[in-house]
């Protein structure tokens, strides 16, 4: 067994200290190009989504390298991510691979004994024993959810550094270094050695900067090539970003979903506009953008593929939140079409339109 990934913002890191912690064989797949959406493209229906697409891409690269088993997440619906690896597997089939699918779905969906019986199969060909493995795998989930803590802090304190560009920085830093450690006990430490650094980054009690919160369809949020890096153009405008949706939330989420109690304040929050379950993350969508409102955010920008039906519900209920809330929001949505100069203009004229907006709700106080 050599086994690949899709990738998912940070999850590559946590995945190949669970490897490396398992001891087995694996390929972590290039970050996303143009090259893997160009792919991904071409072998993928004209009408599937951006993330099926870009993981079409990231099982070719894996493949390239000897990969012949593929480890994926996944749904039992109502969201159409449910049915991707079937369909997954039957275009790889067509071009001649033969790979085989660990698909992780809920456990509410497949029962504790099922989960577990594919969990372990990640691990069957390594030389681990099941104490071992079990370390391995909350080694892995440590790891992701110091990653997402790094990333949040620094998006946040981005707005307020005393020397631009320094929070940037140490995350992009902390990504290569953490990556290229194969022991998965050093690169914890080395993850909480980066959490402190950007937690002493000098801030500037003076600065103000303009606080947006990214909501949207997971994939599109995470995946940094999927939204042309937003986060990275914010933060190099000196701009404040918040995001729930993270790796870390989403294992939590499925989780707790087990024992109805999952996403609380974020269902809780959107159940005024959406209190029905219609896939996706389209209830976190809403109820992100009213908690935006109560943390008197900026405004909020919300992200997703072309044809996700859940987000395209959202879409149309944040008008009536943006109005009654008073939150500014921004919808892009985005397809291997996306040009950047449109997209960013738009980013540019939101920013613009927030920065006016405060200094006219200023100038009335």
């Amino acid at each position: 067994m050599k086994i690949t990934i899709p990738h998912l913002g940070n999850v590559y890191i946590a995945a190949k200290i669970l490897f490396d912690g398992l001891g087995i064989d694996y390929v972590i797949p290039p970050l996303n190009t143009k090259e893997a959406l160009f792919l991904g493209s071409k072998y993928s229906p004209e009408e599937m989504c951006l993330p099926f697409k870009l993981m079409i891409g990231n099982y070719l690269a894996g493949i390239r390298e000897g990969a012949d088993t593929v480890l994926l997440v996944s749904s039992c619906g109502p969201c159409r991510f449910g049915e991707y690896s079937e369909l997954q597997v039957k275009i790889l089939k067509q071009l001649g691979h033969d790979m085989e699918f660990i698909v992780l779905d809920p456990v509410k969906c497949l029962g504790v004994r099922e989960f577990l019986n594919r969990l372990r199969r990640v691990g069957s060909s390594g030389p681990k024993n099941t104490s071992q493995k079990l370390w391995a795998l909350q080694n892995a989930y440590t790891a992701m959810r110091l990653i997402d803590e790094i990333e949040r802090e620094a998006h946040w304190r981005a707005g307020f550094e005393q020397n631009p560009g320094e929070c940037k920085k140490l995350l992009k830093q902390c990504r290569e270094t953490v990556f290229q450690c194969d022991h998965p006990e050093k690169a914890l430490a080395l993850l909480h050695r980066f959490r402190m650094d950007v937690k002493k980054v000098k801030l500037s009690p003076d600065k103000n900067p303009l606080k947006i919160a990214i909501i949207g369809e997971i994939y599109t949020v995470i995946e940094p090539f999927t939204n042309l890096y937003i986060e990275d153009v914010l933060m190099d405008t000196g701009i404040s970003t918040t995001r729930h949706l993270t790796p870390s939330w989403w294992v939590e989420d499925m989780l707790l979903k087990m024992i109805r109690m999952n996403s609380r304040q974020l269902l809780s929050a959107a159940s005024e506009y959406l209190p029905l379950n219609i896939g996706g993350h389209a209830r976190e969508c809403v109820g992100e953008a009213i908690l935006a409102a109560i943390n008197r955010m900026d405004g909020a920008i919300q992200i997703f593929p072309m044809g996700c039906m859940p987000e395209i519900v959202a879409k149309s209920i944040l008008p009536t939140v943006s109005r009654e809330k008073n939150l500014p929001v921004l919808t892009l949505v985005v397809d291997e079409m996306t040009g950047e100069a449109g997209y960013m203009t738009r980013i540019e004229a939101f920013t613009d339109l927030l920065e006016r907006r405060r200094s006219h709700v200023c100038i009335g106080c």
